[in-house]
């Protein structure tokens, strides 16, 4: 009897035990596509069912080893669906991100979990971003492999769109501006860009015909989201030429999070891989931070920071270049004295508050400070040497004869400070959409600039002030400028998705405006307003084949900041006003199937008209405005990319643009502007050996036909109009993951902190093409010539990196 009463608690434990073992359990946050948390969402399959909590908290357990279909409901979202077999006893985090009913028509046009972007707004995948090779890896990285996006130095990370500078590019993390250094005047200055790549979420960029609600610039916009991380997670990536650290870390009730991340870049390996002999030591290192705290379901509180630290100190000895023909080699040696050390500091901090007022209404606030103190200073003394090459002694180089000389002198110093205040609101009933923002800006900017330049004097032996030489001035430079620029702007616009007949049609209407004052101790105050009309129409047919077709255009201003404001010699003109920029965009997305396998092809052309045009020169990558509004100019092109799984399961594109675009200044005739970059192919391809998934390829290909800059700074544009040679460089990349997503090692089933484990190897600039920035003008001394000695950018590089997931 006391048997039967022992084996009956016995028995019903191991059948608790044995009904749990068959049971797995789905659990994760339910955010909205702004990453608020929603409250009240259905989580449910055909027999259980549950709610999550106000921080979007939610948790559901399941039969195991069965294929089941959890729907994921709430009224204010599109309703979503997983299919999932898990094992006996696994857990399994599953965090949706639910769309709001203006995604909800966008859904139709969905290929392979693959959303069309209807605004003409191109998504990328981070993880692309991640892996492919580039002397500068980023987001700008990638940027540079779409049509429509120029540039030839891979030192920088800026980049032209469309016939526009680099000044005229829109930056958002977080729906908060991002402002890039004033006085970097080469692309081996600039060090990394702002954009930590380990905390994107999400990256959208639109190359022109963009809403209202984005700034008021001329060119394209870029707009990042930071993740919101749900558990914690870090990284580590370490190459030759740098490093980084990442850590994400989640409150027990996902209240509190935090993303952060450190990176420290050094760029010696391929400033040494260029013909110039120098003693580099940069030092590029920044830190960031991304704070989310929900205070409940309807409010939450963000903090963005950034602290960056750019450091170079470049000390040139020695160059030899080869020019001349074939039949007659001749080779330039330069022999330096001196030295460059520039300093670069930015400080950058953002609060950013969500309000969900109701069921269609959100409201933000935005505050953000920037400040950055930067020092420019060189001391450089150049001798030039030409001599014959002599091809019978092995390349060798006869007499050399002194042919001239440079002298290059800078102590620059600005400190600026920009303050923003904004809010923003969006509204949803029935279809339809409206937003609308005001923000507040304040910029004080002080800047001391005394730099000059001589060409052609005697050969300078010594720095040394005690030396009796003269120097006769080839350009001068020295100015003083203190300003303050208060700026008011504001938009609204308003969004409908509706239906013409089969087909469906999404329609977007705004307008902008700005305000604003410039004044200063030496300057007469002075005040400026302009408004901005903005529309774009889309419609997607009932065809059978799948195509959308866009148009987009209006009035797009560019108030001038200060460095447009600042002439050659270095003075600020408050009477500049803004540029105008008419856009007219024709677009169209077709995608289909090809080896039975997704692919889309996105096809723009497009005209822009600008009046009131602040014409400029660019030297590397600094620009050098007039700082009058005495020109006009257009640019008109075709933009193709053609985008799928060329190898299934990867995402690769080829892309193709063509540009042209002319500036008349005072009336005086047509003329190529600095960007005009007339051809444009580029190709980002990623692959896997079938036999061995682990072992990736990634490559990263790019040919652009020349740009006007060949002829002397400071030269008639109207009589000097020489163009560089075509930009021509490959970069690959092979990597090899030893642990899987699941934290798991090849042909190993055992529990692992790690998530990834990878190593990989890169070459950059596989070809070693010789690639030419500009060019230095240098006259003969003897025989009154002048010779144009290419600046070369960077040759063939090796590159070990090796990278840890947590």
């Amino acid at each position: 009897m006391n048997f039967k009463r022992a084996i009956f608690p016995i028995l019903f434990f191991l059948t608790l035990n044995s009904l749990y073992c068959q049971t797995a359990t789905i659990r994760g946050v339910i955010l909205d596509e702004k990453n608020i948390p929603v409250e009240s969402a259905t989580i449910s399959t055909e027999e259980i069912a549950t709610t999550s909590n106000k921080n979007g908290f939610y948790q559901l357990i399941i039969p195991a080893k069965k294929e089941i279909v959890i729907h994921f409901n709430h009224l204010s979202f599109k309703k979503i669906q997983l299919k999932i077999n898990l094992q006996s006893a696994e857990n399994f985090e599953f965090n949706p991100v639910l769309k709001t009913q203006i995604e909800q028509i966008g859904e139709v046009l969905v290929l392979s979990s693959e959303e069309k972007k209807i605004e003409g707004i191109q998504n990328i995948n981070p993880e692309t971003v991640r892996t492919i090779p580039g002397a500068n890896a980023g987001v700008e990285n990638i940027l540079k492999s779409l049509p429509g996006v120029n540039s030839n130095n891979e030192l920088s990370t800026q980049y032209a769109v469309r016939g526009g500078n680099y000044d005229e590019n829109l930056v958002y993390v977080n729906e908060i501006e991002i402002y890039r250094p004033f006085l970097i005047r080469s692309g081996q200055q600039e060090g990394m860009s702002f954009i930590n790549t380990d905390l994107i979420q999400n990256i959208d960029f639109s190359a022109g015909g963009f809403q209202a609600k984005y700034g008021d610039k001329l060119s394209s916009v870029l707009d990042i989201t930071y993740k919101t991380p749900t558990q914690l997670t870090a990284a580590i990536d370490a190459s030759f030429l740098g490093g980084s650290v990442y850590l994400g870390t989640s409150s027990k009730n996902n209240r509190f999070t935090t993303s952060s991340g450190i990176r420290y870049r050094n760029n010696s390996l391929f400033v040494n891989s260029k013909d110039t002999k120098t003693n580099y030591n940069p030092v590029f290192a920044d830190a960031q931070t991304f704070m989310t705290y929900r205070f409940s379901g309807k409010f939450q509180l963000h903090f963005l920071g950034a602290i960056s630290l750019n450091e170079y100190d470049y000390k040139p000895q020695s160059r030899q270049t080869t020019i001349g023909t074939f039949n007659i080699p001749t080779a330039i040696s330069v022999n330096y004295n001196g030295k460059e050390q520039d300093s670069y500091k930015t400080v950058f901090g953002a609060l950013k508050a969500n309000y969900q007022l109701n069921q269609n209404t959100s409201l933000k606030f935005i505050a953000s400070l920037y400040n950055t103190r930067e020092k420019e200073n060189y001391n450089i003394s150049s001798q030039y040497q030409m001599g014959e090459i002599n091809t019978n002694l092995g390349g060798l180089v006869g007499d050399y004869k002194d042919i001239g000389s440079q002298y290059e002198y800078a102590n620059n110093n600005l400190d600026a400070q920009i303050f923003n205040f904004q809010h923003k609101g969006f509204f949803e009933k029935d279809s339809n959409t409206l937003e609308w923002g005001v923000k507040y800006t304040h910029e004080r900017i002080k800047d001391h600039i005394n730099e000059f330049e001589a060409v052609d004097t005697l050969i300078i032996d010594s720095l040394d002030s005690s030396n009796q030489w003269v120097i006769p001035d080839f350009n001068t430079i020295d100015a003083e400028n203190k300003i303050k620029n208060n700026r008011v702007s504001g938009y609204t616009q308003w969004s409908r998705l509706t239906t013409i007949g089969s087909s469906k049609v999404w329609i977007n209407a705004g307008i902008r405006a700005q305000f604003w004052n410039v004044s200063g101790g030496s300057i007469a105050s002075k005040s400026h307003f302009i408004v901005s009309p903005r529309a774009q129409f889309s419609i997607k047919p009932a065809w059978k084949k799948d195509m959308l077709f866009r148009i987009s255009g209006g009035l797009y201003q560019q108030p001038p900041f200060y460095r447009e404001m600042r002439d050659s010699l270095g003075y600020v003109n408050p009477d500049v006003k803004a540029q105008k920029s008419y856009h007219f965009i024709l677009g169209n997305e077709y995608s289909f199937k090809l080896w039975e396998r997704p692919f889309k092809l996105i096809s723009e052309v497009y005209y822009k008209y600008l009046n009131d045009v602040n014409p400029y020169n660019i030297e590397n990558v600094r620009i050098r405005y007039q700082a009058t509004n005495n020109a006009t100019a257009y640019a008109y092109g075709l933009d193709l990319r053609l985008n799928g799984e060329f190898v299934p399961g990867t995402e690769s594109w080829v892309s193709f643009g063509y540009l042209e675009t002319k500036e008349n200044r005072n009336e005086r005739g047509y003329i190529p502007r600095p960007t005009d970059q007339r051809i444009k192919f580029a190709v980002l391809f990623q692959d896997y050996m079938p036999s061995i998934p682990n072992l990736k390829l990634y490559l990263n290909g790019v040919y652009n036909t020349g740009l006007p800059g060949g002829s002397p700074n400071y030269a008639d544009p109207y009589e000097y109009q020489s163009r560089l040679p075509a930009y021509k460089r490959v970069d690959i990349g092979v990597t090899y993951v030893f642990m899987n997503s699941e934290g798991k090692v090849k042909n190993e089933e055992r529990n692992n902190k790690f998530k990834e484990i990878e190593v990989g190897f890169e070459i950059f600039n596989i070809f070693d093409i010789q690639n030419s920035i500009t060019n230095t003008w240098v006259n003969d001394y003897y025989t009154n010539s002048q010779f144009a000695i290419p600046n070369y950018m960077t040759g063939r590089v090796f590159n070990i990196k090796a990278g840890l997931r947590f």
